[in-house]
């Protein structure tokens, strides 16, 4: 069936509905394998990105799958990787609703979801029981509740709770939607963060004998002053690899939207410009540390200038909302050619 038959209706929903909507009929078409029908014959471009092996670069974005639930059906469609998330230690509501957008006019999304997910515990079992070959990150977060300044503590319980089950796993500190999350990222704070995960990495590395890359995922709007000093912190203190970008603050393109006033990150089309934008001074300052490039990839084009950028992974999310699960198997072939 074509999305463009399905669209209208699930536009129809509200965006969480639809999104519960959506995942219902992938999950039954996976039990089958029918949900490959949306991908059709991919190429493989395999590549080597912070030790692990991709079968292509075109990956999902956290915020899509937070709690694990949907692998097989994701890792159906096509894509390189998955990442799940963003889990934190204990499970919560995140904001009220409602708190997701659309802007259809615009190809675009805002969100507030506030890292609603039901806990770090509750996804194990789903990571360790996996049977998908295709990589699986896992990005995490703070709770809403914790301090900003006991903010460590709550990324050290995640990391140790999933490092026996994630392939790698990325940090966030660049969700819009959790209040003061963003001052982790300032030049003399995410260093000693990293460093700290770093060093906790060590340990585990010794205690289970296997290696777990650590990504950082940063936030478009980092002042462009500050944006080489950010990166060259989180290089040095041993990260694997930046995540550039979260979803933006501004408002540049959609300002005359009914919805341009609701609170919350903004991604999709209007966002392709900013990341790319931010995403040539992130390769520039990373140096010889690879790059994930993701924020508004909502064609083969949009992916290709990403990867010419210099990023080594893109990864999609609200693409794939506007153009349909088939979204996937066409950025494969594309980016292939």
């Amino acid at each position: 069936m074509s999305y463009a038959l399905i669209r209208p209706f699930l536009f129809g929903l509200d965006p969480e509905t639809a999104h519960r909507a959506a995942f219902t009929a992938l999950d039954a078409q996976a039990k089958f394998g029918a949900a490959k029908l949306w991908a059709g014959r991919l190429p493989k471009t395999p590549r080597t990105v912070m030790g692990l092996q991709f079968d292509n670069p075109i990956g999902l974005a956290a915020g899509l799958d937070k709690n694990a639930e949907h692998l097989e059906g994701l890792a159906q469609l096509g894509f390189g990787f998955i990442e799940i998330g963003t889990l934190t230690p204990l499970g919560q509501p995140g904001n009220p609703t409602p708190r997701m957008f659309r802007l259809p006019e615009h190809n675009a999304l805002i969100n507030r979801l506030g890292f609603n997910n039901d806990g770090v515990e509750a996804a194990l079992p789903r990571l360790k029981s996996r049977t998908i070959k295709t990589p699986v990150g896992v990005n995490i977060g703070k709770n809403a509740a914790t301090p900003i300044t006991e903010a460590a503590s709550d990324y050290l319980k995640c990391l140790r709770a999933v490092y026996q089950t994630a392939d790698y796993i990325a940090v966030n500190v660049s969700s819009p939607n959790t209040k003061n999350l963003r001052d982790l990222q300032a030049p003399d704070s995410i260093g000693g963060l990293v460093h700290t995960l770093v060093r906790e990495r060590e340990a585990l590395q010794k205690q289970h004998g296997a290696y777990r890359p650590i990504a950082v995922k940063i936030a478009p709007d980092i002042d462009a002053k500050q944006i080489n000093d950010v990166v060259r912190a989180i290089c040095d203190a041993g990260a694997d690899a930046i995540i550039s970008s979260n979803t933006t603050l501004s408002r540049d393109g959609v300002s005359s939207h009914a919805h341009a006033k609701e609170a919350g990150g903004l991604s999709g089309a209007p966002l392709t410009e900013r990341a790319d934008r931010v995403l040539e001074k992130v390769v520039k300052a990373a140096g010889k540390t690879p790059v994930i490039g993701v924020g508004g990839i909502m064609s083969v084009a949009d992916a290709k200038r990403k990867l010419d950028i210099g990023a080594s992974l893109v990864q999609v999310y609200t693409g794939m909302l506007y153009k349909g699960p088939g979204f996937i198997g066409e950025l494969v072939r594309g980016v292939h050619r």
